[in-house]
C-alpha cells in the first residue's frame, strides 16, 4: 500500500495528515519541521504500508519506499521543501 503525507506549515507551525485514498487515515499538528512531520507521520503508519508519497504545500515532491525514509528522512524534507519552493517560484513569473 502506498499512503500520501501532506505537510503544510502555518507561521513557524508544521502540520501533516497520511491520507490512503483521499480518506484521512491520521494527522497531527505542532511540529518544528517537515523532518519532524515525517517521522512523526511515519510512526503511525499501518504495516501494510510499502511507500509514501509526499506532498509540501500541495507540490508533490515524489514517492518513497519506507527503508528510503528511514535512513534518509533530512533529505527527502529538503527535497520536498526545495521542490515546494522551486515550484511556487516558477508561478509567480
Amino acid at each position: 500500500m502506498i499512503v500520501r503525507i501532506e505537510i503544510d506549515r502555518t507561521g513557524d507551525v508544521y502540520e501533516y495528515r497520511v491520507l490512503e485514498d483521499g480518506a484521512v487515515l491520521f494527522d497531527d499538528s505542532g511540529f518544528r519541521s517537515v523532518v519532524h512531520c515525517l517521522a512523526a507521520a511515519v510512526e503511525g503508519l499501518p504495516p501494510p504500508v510499502r511507500a509514501v508519497e509526499i506532498a509540501c504545500g500541495g507540490i508533490v515532491s515524489g514517492t518513497y519506499p519506507l527503508h528510503v525514509l528511514a535512513t534518509s528522512a533530512a533529505q527527502v524534507a529538503q527535497h520536498a521543501v526545495n521542490t515546494t519552493a522551486a515550484v511556487y517560484e516558477a508561478m509567480k513569473g
